[in-house]
């Protein structure tokens, strides 16, 4: 289990620290009810990626993750596949940066954020976590690693658990901080934000790459062994 657990740790870092999702939950909290919203985001982001992690370890199992303890080729060809299309979305998500990291733009949608009702609060941390183009690969990739891996299934469980706990860090952090920071909280969560904008693209593109290299590498190794 603690090979699994350090397999999965990078994937779980690249979604905790998400820019959009961190600046879409500091947003949140700045509505006029942001603590309710705050951890109605949470809850559901978190709801998303243990769903999905979940549908990832109950196909894995009965199609045969994992042959002698070793992972199966199909495994191989997912991870493969994958990492193909982090590598791809992250050149193309290079390509796309803005020269100067002030000029970046936050997508259009979040300036309807203090708009929402609990409910589509709600469902947008479950749309960021599980239906989001980057970080459903990744949770996805860390599902294939823990059911290739020949767990029992609590053990399967707690590794998804821990997955989940260290991706929803990026979202804990600033929600601790709103909860517990008092007056300085609201300068604290600005600031976080404006840092999360001007290098949103920048840093997703590098994370996705370098993810996308590791499970190449890990296809290549499953699928020729």
């Amino acid at each position: 289990m603690g090979a699994v657990l350090g397999d999965v740790m990078g994937f779980a870092a690249a979604v905790a620290v998400s820019p959009l999702p961190i600046i879409a939950v500091i947003l949140i909290l700045a509505t006029p009810r942001g603590r309710l919203n705050g951890v109605l985001f949470t809850v559901g982001w978190i709801l998303g990626l243990s769903a999905l992690g979940a549908v990832m370890l109950a196909v894995a199992s009965p199609a045969g993750a994992s042959t002698d303890n070793q992972p199966a080729t199909w495994v191989g060809a997912l991870k493969l596949a994958l990492g193909l299309f982090l590598v791809l979305f992250s050149a193309r998500q290079w390509h796309r940066r803005p020269k100067d990291p002030s000029q970046a733009r936050l997508p259009k949608w979040m300036s309807a954020i203090d708009r929402l009702t609990p409910v589509k609060v709600f469902a947008l941390g479950l749309a960021l976590s599980a239906l989001n183009a980057k970080n459903a690969p990744l949770t996805i990739a860390a599902g294939a690693v823990i059911g290739s891996a020949g767990l029992p299934v609590g053990q399967q469980i707690a590794s998804l658990a821990v997955f989940v706990l260290i991706a929803t860090l990026g979202l804990l952090a600033p929600l601790g901080v709103f909860l517990l920071g008092g007056e300085r909280a609201r300068t604290t969560l600005g600031n976080w934000k404006d840092l999360a904008a001007r290098h949103n693209v920048a840093v997703m593109a590098v994370l996705f790459f370098v993810l996308g290299l590791k499970l190449l590498g890990d296809g290549i190794s499953i699928l020729t062994s």
